[in-house]
């Protein structure tokens, strides 16, 4: 009777330290998931991004006073250049993002905090390992497990010392690649050009351009829907409404209609860069060598009601593009008042290797070009984010200003102004419109898939997309040529480096207090019973002459 008393009291013990631990989700002992490592590239002789990609740590919340050789979890609101900055500090052994499965769920000022903090990480490089994992729920329950450990500093010492020893779960977060970083060289940038042309020989030339690769925290996380997957969907659209002009003789108006996409964008517009060179330099015959009115580049168009033309030096009087900025101005007066205009110049710095807007690669050649964009800032975090996804983009914002651009170049290179048409005359309405469904299409294909550039020319499916926006030039276009360009091994441009995306396993541990705790307490059940059995008559006899006197 006495020894399943005390197996009672065991029982009970155990079961009020399960119950201390107060936790109900499940947990395995170990889980595998691929995490994305933050980029890692050489531009202009500057290094950027983290330098390492092994991982052995103990899981750690951001929260917590000490970091050194800790893998620091967090969550988007989490994230902010202060705690990662604080993270490098203490040498922390690594940094987990848990990127949340509906981004439209996350509200705006946390969605802007991530991505200033984004574009800060990005600007040097570090030694510590950054990767990024969309969250499930073995990673939510990892989070909130080391967010209670964390809340347990602000309890007592008696507290902290018994959830430590009794209740803690630790987990164990590793990469086991030992496998050395390399260096990719052999990236090839692709960029397309299709043409539509107008009547006459020395017709001059407008070109219509857009860079389509994306950029954010991780290439295989980079979706790139406002910046630029928008530039491109208007591009596109642009082709298509304009075919059908220049499909008759009657209202084919007297310029050429250049296209063009380009790749390496966001890597100092490197894939603009060696277009314009083959085109000038190389090539026997180009339109970009022949009387080029203009260059509108489009670069994030996919939100606000604020539309910045971006030039390396103003316009001169009575020149097509003063002419043509003219008109996109009356379109927007007429037709859409509320959205704000306006012009900012901005002078290339000769010294500086790196430009800020894709027409400075024209104007450095001495070819007008300005960028049309919703951001006052070339600088700006909405140029470069991987929570650039396409619950951010505003289609019917979308639609407006690429119905802008198509009214001006309309009136423009029909004359319509001089020729006595109203301000608010509508070139495009009815059949010429814009299309929702075609724009919802076109927005969706693009962020199908990340268009990072270190993955557009090696994944089989980045490489298809690339492939489809060629076919959408050739459904509209004219001699379309696709342009290859590859870097020189010796000396490259732009230089990336493997293990973007790695199996990292989680280990669900207890701390070795635990250990010397149940030690102690199957000591102390050990001691009790042998205890019991050595002065098993005595205890009986106590035992039997206090049952006596109750009955009595």
């Amino acid at each position: 009777m006495l020894l399943r008393d005390l197996n009672i009291s065991a029982a009970v013990l155990l079961l009020w330290v399960q119950a201390l631990h107060g936790s109900t989700l499940p947990a395995v002992s170990s889980y595998e998931f691929t995490a994305y490592r933050m980029q890692q590239y050489n531009l202009a002789q500057q290094k950027h991004g983290c330098r390492g990609a092994i991982v052995v740590a103990e899981a750690r919340s951001a929260d917590e006073p000490s970091l050194t050789r800790r893998c620091v979890i967090m969550k988007v609101p989490d994230f902010t250049t202060e705690k990662y900055l604080q993270a490098q500090k203490q040498h922390a052994a690594a940094v987990l993002i848990l990127l949340p499965r509906n981004i439209s769920s996350v509200p705006f000022d946390t969605i802007k905090n991530f991505m200033l903090s984004e574009r800060d990480a990005l600007l040097k490089e570090t030694l510590m390992p950054v990767y990024v994992v969309p969250e499930d729920e073995q990673m939510l329950y990892m989070y909130e497990e080391v967010k209670q450990a964390a809340a347990m500093h602000a309890s007592s010492i008696f507290i902290r010392v018994l959830r430590s020893m009794v209740t803690a779960t630790a987990f164990q977060i590793l990469v086991s690649n030992n496998a050395p970083i390399k260096a990719v060289t052999d990236n090839a940038v692709v960029t397309l050009e299709g043409v539509l042309p107008g009547i006459g020989e020395d017709a001059p030339t407008i070109v219509l351009t857009a860079h389509y690769d994306s950029f954010g925290l991780v290439p295989w996380l980079s979706y790139g829907a406002d910046s630029n997957g928008s530039g491109v969907t208007i591009l596109l659209e642009l082709a298509r409404l304009f075919q059908k002009l220049y499909s008759s003789p009657h209202t084919r108006p007297p310029f050429h209609l250049m296209f063009s996409l380009t790749g390496g964008g966001k890597y100092n517009f490197l894939g603009t860069k060696r277009w314009i060179e083959e085109n000038l330099d190389h090539a026997e015959s180009s339109l970009l060598q022949d009387n080029v009115a203009f260059v509108l580049c489009l670069d994030t168009l996919a939100n606000s009601d604020e539309l910045y033309m971006h030039v390396s030096r103003p316009p001169k009087p009575d020149t097509p593009m003063q002419a043509f900025i003219h008109l996109l101005e009356e379109v927007v007066s007429s037709r859409f008042p509320w959205v704000k205009v306006g012009l900012i110049h901005k002078k290339i710095n000769l010294v500086d290797s790196s430009v800020a807007w894709e027409h400075e690669r024209y104007s450095l050649r001495k070819i007008p070009g300005f960028t049309l964009s919703r951001l006052e800032d070339p600088r700006s975090e909405l140029r470069g984010s991987i929570l650039d996804t396409l619950s951010q983009v505003d289609l019917r914002k979308l639609k407006r200003n690429g119905m802008i651009v198509a009214e001006a170049l309309a009136r423009y290179m029909y004359n319509l102004s001089d020729k006595g048409s109203p301000k608010d005359v509508q070139v495009f309405k009815g059949q010429m419109e814009f299309h929702d469904g075609r724009l919802s299409s076109l927005m969706s294909v693009l962020t199908s898939v990340p268009r990072a550039s270190q993955l557009l020319d090696r994944e089989p499916s980045h490489v298809l997309l690339v492939s489809s926006l060629e076919h959408e030039f050739k459904r509209y276009l004219q001699q379309v040529y696709r342009h290859t360009f590859q870097q020189d091994k010796r000396d490259p441009d732009i230089t990336f480096f493997d293990q973007m995306n790695q199996p990292i396993v989680m280990y669900r541990v207890k701390p070795a207090a635990f250990d010397l705790f149940l030690g102690g307490c199957i000591a102390a059940y050990l001691g009790i019973v042998y205890y019991a059995i050595q002065n098993f008559g005595d205890l009986y006899t106590k035992l039997k002459a206090a049952v006596k006197s109750k009955h009595q």
